[in-house]
């Protein structure tokens, strides 16, 4: 099954559009590592929801909050990791429980 989120749907020119950019921030973007859209065969940009999501997120921190793109990047990791590290203790904590059943 397929996350709807991550389906890459959006070629560049209608992505720019979504997030209020010009298309050439959208490849600069993608030069310096903020996001990696998804190719298509034909190597099209393709941008998914979730992407759509992260960029309005990015334009958001820089315009609201005068944040530069090397403390964007710092943010996203951060959040990423942090992310992970919650995944992590909900498995842990499920395992926490078997555990506990079993020695009952």
């Amino acid at each position: 099954m397929v996350d709807q989120n991550s389906e890459p749907c959006y070629v560049i020119s209608v992505a720019a559009r979504l997030v209020g950019v010009q298309v050439h921030t959208l490849r600069y973007y993608e030069r310096i590592g903020v996001i990696e859209p998804s190719r298509s065969p034909g190597n099209m940009r393709l941008y998914s929801e979730r992407d759509i999501a992260l960029l309005r997120r990015v334009r958001s921190l820089m315009e609201d909050l005068g944040i530069n793109l090397a403390g964007i990047e710092v943010i996203m990791r951060m959040s990423q990791r942090l992310a992970e590290l919650q995944n992590e203790v909900e498995q842990l904590e499920s395992e926490i429980k078997k555990l506990r059943r079993g020695n009952q």
